[in-house]
């Protein structure tokens, strides 16, 4: 298995099924973690000194952090569903809790911050949708912390990939800090597949060579991207769908596309 996989476990006594932090992925912006919760069972947690951003992913829940409260939030009972999902952001500091008042599961979402941005919910009408790509190379996105609203670390997105097609083609990449041209962004991906026994595959390569790996991805797992070029394709038969988290030095998506593709399909991303 590649060393950019982190498998799903459990769910552990509080929900949790995948956890990562910026230690455990060896970089330094970047935490994700999934949390499957049965109605009634609530997850506390603080923010410390990050800013969080809270998915709800399937189910019904009540969002209760300091003075706030968001109740009974969340529409679709699978991300298969194609709604758009509501979400939390809150700043560092901040303790939360997520009731859930049917079956759940959440995201939370994470990099370091300092207070910039106010907590508030993040509702489906405000989340833009984008059809992207032609052909095989179709995918929906669902814009939920995109880069034009307000937040102060956090870039998060979940993408919709129909059986044959490819997300991230021409392969991209933003691994460097040389902007305008392009952006350092560390990134986590979270699957989930239609059917869930299936597979997708991931490629995530570096155009020198060092880096060449050919990634299964199953459902409920995790990759990590630190580096390099990373497209995704389903297989015949298998929808994929994905939360994407992005957080570096610099909030601004700017990436840098490989010309050998590219130029084979004779188009841009």
């Amino acid at each position: 298995m590649s060393r950019l996989v982190v498998k799903k476990t459990g769910p552990g006594p509080d929900g949790n099924t995948i956890r990562i932090t910026p230690a455990s992925a060896g970089w330094k912006y970047v935490g994700f973690e999934a949390y499957t919760l049965r109605s009634g069972q609530s997850l506390s947690r603080t923010t410390e000194g990050n800013e969080v951003c809270l998915v709800v992913l399937t189910g019904r829940v009540t969002v209760v952090s300091g003075p706030d409260r968001w109740e009974n939030i969340g529409e679709r009972m699978s991300v298969f569903e194609g709604k758009r999902p509501y979400a939390v952001l809150l700043p560092p500091g901040r303790e939360w809790t997520v009731e859930p008042l049917t079956d759940a599961e959440v995201a939370v979402c994470s990099a370091p911050a300092e207070k910039k941005t106010p907590a508030r919910l993040i509702t489906p009408g405000q989340m833009s949708v984008e059809h992207r790509g032609a052909g095989n190379m179709t995918r929906v996105v669902h814009n939920i912390l995109p880069e034009n609203e307000p937040a102060e670390s956090l870039l998060v997105v979940e993408v919709f990939v129909n059986d044959g097609c490819w997300s991230g083609y021409p392969p991209h990449k933003h691994d460097e800090s040389n902007l305008p041209v392009e952006s350092y962004l560390e990134e986590t991906y979270y699957h989930k597949l239609n059917p869930a026994d299936g597979f997708a595959l991931m490629s995530a390569y570096k155009s020198d060579g060092t880096m060449d790996e050919g990634i299964v991805v199953r459902d409920g797992n995790a990759v990590l991207v630190p580096c390099g070029f990373h497209p995704l394709v389903a297989p015949p038969g298998h929808k994929v769908y994905f939360i994407n988290v992005m957080a570096g030095p610099v909030r601004t998506w700017r990436f840098f596309i490989d010309p050998v593709c590219l130029a084979a399909v004779g188009g841009g991303k």
